[in-house]
C-alpha cells in the first residue's frame, strides 16, 4: 500500500479557521481576524475544494488571511505540534507496514489506489476522505492517538478508505456490506495486526449479521474446513462446519465480490441457523 503522510499549510489553516477552536489563543486569533477582515475571512471558506484539487500548487486569490496566520506565533506553535503528531502517526504506520501490506493482500485481495493523509492538529477531531483524482485519494486526519492501542489510528484510516471504496454498493443492503467491512477491518485486520482476536472484543449492532456470515467469511479467507475449528476457538464464534457446504469459489473473490455474493444469497445465509458447538 502506498500511504503518504504530509502537512499542507492551507488545509491546516482552513480547518483552524472553520472548525472548533483548539485553544484559547487560536480562538482569540480567529476573533481578531473576523472583526478586521470579515470579507476576506468568508472568502477563504470557498477555497477548500480548490486547495484539494491543486494541493501542491494552490495560490489563493487573496492571501491576506493566510499570511496573517502563517506569520503568527499561534500558528507556528500549532504547526510544530502537528508535525510532531504527523511523525508519530507515520512511525506507527512504518512499524506495522509489512504486516499491514500482508494482511491487506489476504483480506482485501485487491490493490487500492494510493492515499495521501493530510495531517491536521489532533484536537480538531476530524477524519474526512476527499477524492483528488482517480489515481489518488486523500484523507484529512486529526484525531487523538490512543496510546494504549495506537493501531486504532491505522484501523480508523483503513476503515474510512474501505467504506469509501464500497459506498456504491446497493444502499438497501447496507447492513450486510457494513457487517463484512467490520469483519474485514475491525475484526480480521485488527486481529492480524495485534496477534489477538478482536472478534468478540467490542460489541456491535451488526453482531447477529456478522455471526451469520462468519462461516462464509472463513471460506473467503481460504481457511480449509479441517482448520476452521482453530479459528472458531481463536474468535470465540462456534458453529458446526459440517452443516455448511464449503464454497470453494469464495477464496478467489475480492472483498467487493464477496459482499455481492452475500447479498445475492442473503435469504439463505441470514435464514440458516448456526448450530453452535461449545
Amino acid at each position: 500500500m502506498n500511504m503518504k503522510f504530509m502537512i499542507n499549510d492551507y488545509i491546516l489553516i482552513w480547518h483552524l479557521l472553520f472548525a472548533s477552536s483548539i485553544s484559547e489563543s487560536i480562538y482569540e486569533l480567529k476573533q481578531k481576524l473576523w472583526m478586521n477582515y470579515k470579507i476576506e475571512y468568508n472568502n477563504v471558506y470557498k477555497d477548500k475544494k480548490q486547495i484539494l484539487k491543486e494541493l501542491k500548487n494552490f495560490i489563493p486569490n487573496d492571501d491576506t488571511i493566510y499570511n496573517f496566520l502563517l506569520e503568527s506565533k499561534e500558528y507556528e506553535k500549532v504547526k510544530k505540534q502537528t508535525e510532531k503528531y504527523r511523525i508519530e502517526i507515520m512511525n506507527i504506520w512504518d512499524k506495522n507496514k509489512k504486516q499491514i501490506e500482508k494482511s491487506w493482500n489476504q483480506i482485501m485481495k485487491k490493490d487500492y489506489i494510493p492515499c495521501t493523509i493530510l495531517v491536521v492538529h489532533e484536537d480538531l477531531n476530524i477524519i474526512e476522505l476527499s477524492e483528488n483524482n482517480e489515481e489518488n485519494k486523500m484523507i484529512i486526519y486529526g484525531k487523538k492517538i490512543d496510546r494504549r492501542n495506537p493501531l486504532k489510528t491505522i484501523l480508523h484510516i483503513l476503515l474510512t478508505l474501505v467504506k469509501k471504496e464500497l459506498e456504491n454498493l446497493p444502499s438497501e443492503q447496507r447492513e450486510i456490506t457494513n457487517a463484512i467491512i467490520e469483519l474485514a477491518i475491525l475484526n480480521e485486520f485488527a486481529t492480524q495486526l495485534s496477534n489477538k482476536s478482536t472478534y468478540q472484543k467490542e460489541s456491535s449492532t451488526l453482531e447477529k449479521t456478522k455471526r451469520k456470515i462468519y462461516p462464509y467469511w472463513l471460506m473467503y479467507l481460504g481457511i480449509p474446513k479441517e482448520k476452521m475449528q482453530e479459528y472458531m476457538e481463536r474468535d470465540k464464534i462456534f458453529f458446526s462446519a459440517n452443516e455448511y457446504a464449503y464454497e470453494k469459489e469464495l477464496k478467489k473473490m475480492d472483498l467487493e465480490e464477496f459482499i455481492q455474493f452475500c447479498i445475492r444469497n442473503q435469504k439463505y445465509i441470514m435464514k440458516k441457523e448456526m448450530i453452535e458447538v461449545i
